[in-house]
């Protein structure tokens, strides 16, 4: 018996999770993408995943560059997810945004709890996707609210 998309998708959605953005520079490209996909791998060597899609805009920059960041969001960057999220005006996310460069080149967004910026170690396609393992060569945190996200609906710790 198949399971179809829309049931899968239901049900993950029970699934309570962060939300980042991942982003990625290729020479003058930047991009990035709302993931919600992403998980710890390893302590040592610190290792981290999140899954690309593979006919999305923004795995090829993180595969020609080799190298990727997640940014996880605060309680406040709700619009900043949904920005990184709708595929309209995709090519314009990083217009009129502050973010700082890491040392492997990606991008780093500000006012975030964290920052992981990640060298790409493997990505083996599995479906629609690429799961892209990036050791993680530095670390920025703050003490501020996570954003959550559950069935289709943005909260905080408090919610």
């Amino acid at each position: 018996m198949s399971v179809s998309p829309d049931a899968f998708k239901e049900g993950l959605g029970r699934w309570a999770t962060g939300v980042t953005i991942v982003t990625a520079r290729n020479g003058d490209t930047v991009h990035g993408m709302t993931v919600s996909a992403f998980n710890e791998v390893s302590l040592d060597p610190p290792l981290v995943l999140i899954c690309a899609d593979r006919s999305g805009n923004t795995w090829p920059v993180i595969r020609d560059s080799g190298a990727f960041a997640v940014n996880i969001l605060s309680r406040e960057q709700e619009a900043l997810s949904n920005r990184f999220a709708s595929k309209r005006d995709e090519w314009r996310r990083f217009e009129g945004l502050d973010y700082d460069t890491g040392p492997t080149g990606a991008p780093l967004l500000r006012d975030v709890v964290a920052n992981l910026d990640c060298r790409l170690v493997a990505a083996p396609e599995h479906g629609d996707h690429f799961v892209c393992i990036g050791q993680v060569e530095e670390v920025r945190h703050s003490e501020q609210e996570p954003l959550l996200h559950y069935r289709g609906r943005y909260g905080g710790l408090s919610d």
